[in-house]
């Protein structure tokens, strides 16, 4: 037995005395292309964020974006052109690779099979971060539970709702996701009144109310468009429902829902208008 190692270690070194010119070299271009790739991959982010800025503006938290996938694709080349190297410097030295890719393919069957709910989280959480789904900050609802997102990793939604409850969703396990908050938001209101009223004039003190809101300094800024009124949106017996909707920044659509409503309230009293 020691006999037999001796020897093998014996031909090892002869095999590296002999191949080392070819070993080194080899090296020296896997190192080369780790740079390369790393210098490509890092321009090559910067030049998307530079070009997002120029179109769209960016922010921080879509820089953030844009860096981690670089990140996740970076590893990636490097996994792989290490992992042809080794493959490549065994050559070199005369090792029997069959038996190692063999090995390394049962290996990674294993841990497909064990793993498959940390891959399809990790797929799910790539597709989130690229398609620009759902930001930190964003109202979103997840799986028919609607909060704040607080955190998107690879693996893993963050979410916090109302009442201060976080949850945790694995991306993979995301089936349904609705983001109220993305570029726009919108306060929707059904305004009821009573069937006496004319819905004409009351269409027209709502118009009036969001001129005034538009004309403040602190809520105009959070208003987008001018008051988009549908019309009739349910006629009863005893009361009409006038369907409207406000065009807000994102997430202030409860803020200027709130004071809308507020504001309005006062213009039915001026104007006797009877609510429902």
């Amino acid at each position: 037995m020691v006999s037999n190692f001796t020897q093998f270690v014996k031909n090892m070194k002869d095999l590296l005395i002999s191949n080392a010119p070819t070993l080194l070299i080899t090296l020296f271009v896997l190192i080369i292309l780790h740079f390369v790739i790393r210098i490509f991959m890092k321009r090559s982010a910067q030049l998307i964020i530079n070009r997002v800025s120029k179109k769209e503006g960016i922010t921080s938290e879509r820089e953030k974006r844009i860096k981690t996938i670089n990140a996740i694709f970076t590893r990636i080349a490097f996994i792989v052109l290490w992992g042809i190297g080794f493959i490549i410097i065994l050559g070199e030295l005369d090792i029997n690779i069959a038996p190692i890719l063999t090995g390394l393919g049962i290996f990674g069957l294993a841990v497909s099979f064990g793993a498959q709910s940390l891959v399809r989280d990790i797929i799910s959480g790539i597709f989130i971060l690229i398609e620009d789904q759902i930001r930190v900050g964003d109202v979103a609802v997840i799986n028919n539970t609607d909060g704040i997102v607080e955190a998107v990793t690879l693996r893993t939604t963050v979410l916090r709702d109302l009442e201060g409850t976080v949850h945790v969703f694995p991306n993979g396990s995301i089936r349904t996701l609705s983001n109220r908050t993305k570029e726009w938001s919108a306060c929707v209101l059904d305004i009821s009144v009573d069937y006496k009223e004319e819905p004409e004039r009351v269409m027209e003190i709502m118009r009036e109310v969001d001129e005034e809101l538009r004309r403040d300094d602190e809520f105009g800024q959070l208003i987008i468009e001018p008051i988009e009124i549908f019309g009739l949106d349910k006629v009863t017996a005893s009361s009409m429902v006038i369907k409207a909707r406000i065009k807000t920044q994102p997430q202030k659509q409860w803020t200027v829902a709130g004071q809308y409503r507020l504001r309005l309230k006062k213009a039915f009293d001026k104007y006797n208008i009877s609510v429902k």
